[in-house]
């Protein structure tokens, strides 16, 4: 283990992919809701190229029954490159090639006992190392962020030695769908000391509007709490809960996230992520904001009728 004024770097990331994605029913009946696209690429390759612009080297992800489409996804097509090859069709051959050799590793999360017991799946590929956990249903900055929501917490760690939470605001009446934090002051800009760590507190005995979203760094001590945990909300292993107990004996922060989350966890949220995106996207850009604008219109005058 590394002295205390040691920092040891932060490799390794762990995706927790088991869930069975029944809001997206009927289309999840056969498909990973992370392989789900917006527009033209899966929810869970955002999440990777996020972990890999922050510099992580090897990625883990948790999957469950019928995620296979996922692995597949991430491997090598020698047909279909071979095909892409022989039309000269560079481009699409590039996109294919960029998510293969990339250091992925799978594990199966057998029983759905919460996203703690999700993450507890990884203590052996982890070892003795901080590393950071990264939820699929919420894509950070999509459009490009100088410096990705992972990097941050990555750079805060270097800086405590510490757990750090990705938090952000959001409506007080919508705290009872997060886990809250209680903050105690900051550190520096953005960055603070949590007094504690509530799961979906009900919204008038929420300690702050401050929510943590899909984003944790994790030092190796959260893996024993883990093992110990008694299920709570939702008769679940609750992470939120195993690091409200870290808290007591070593320090958590909570780093505010500024930036522009999309939730895809949600029909509304996927819709919306997906037209920002497109509005974004270099082929179906012009046709999409043209189609907005025709729609929009359409709809104003059918109201004044």
């Amino acid at each position: 283990m590394p002295k205390v004024n040691e920092t040891v770097k932060v490799r390794k990331a762990i995706i927790p992919a088991a869930g069975l994605g029944t809001r997206f029913l009927p289309a999840t009946k056969a498909i990973a809701k992370e392989m789900l696209p917006i527009v033209d690429k899966p929810t869970i390759q955002f999440i990777v190229e996020e972990a890999l612009k922050s510099g992580i080297e090897d990625i883990l992800i948790v999957t469950g029954k019928a995620k296979r489409n996922i692995e597949d996804h991430f491997d090598s097509n020698v047909e279909l490159e071979q095909n892409l090859m022989e039309k000269g069709k560079t481009e699409l051959l590039k996109l294919v090639e960029e998510t293969t050799d990339i250091n992925l590793h799978f594990i199966r999360q057998s029983h759905p006992k919460g996203l703690g017991h999700a993450v507890l799946q990884a203590k052996a590929f982890v070892g003795d190392e901080p590393f950071v956990v990264m939820l699929g249903d919420d894509l950070m900055d999509i459009m490009g962020a100088k410096v990705p929501l992972t990097q941050q917490l990555i750079s805060d760690y270097e800086k405590t030695h510490a757990s750090t939470i990705a938090v952000m605001e959001v409506p007080h009446e919508e705290v009872d769908k997060y886990g809250v934090i209680d903050p105690e002051g900051e550190v520096e800009k953005g960055l603070f000391n949590v007094s504690k760590f509530v799961e979906k507190p009900a919204v008038e005995d929420a300690p702050s509007d401050l929510a943590i979203i899909g984003r944790y760094l994790l030092t190796p001590e959260i893996f024993t709490i883990l093992e110990n945990q008694k299920p709570g909300a939702g008769n679940e292993i609750q992470l939120t809960d195993a690091i409200e107990t870290l808290n007591k004996t070593q320090r958590v922060f909570a780093r505010k996230f500024t930036g522009k989350r999309y939730d895809v966890g949600d029909k509304f949220g996927f819709v919306e992520t997906s037209v920002e995106y497109g509005l974004n996207h270099p082929q179906i850009k012009d046709d999409l904001e043209a189609y907005i604008i025709r729609k929009g219109k359409e709809l104003e005058a059918a109201k004044k009728k």
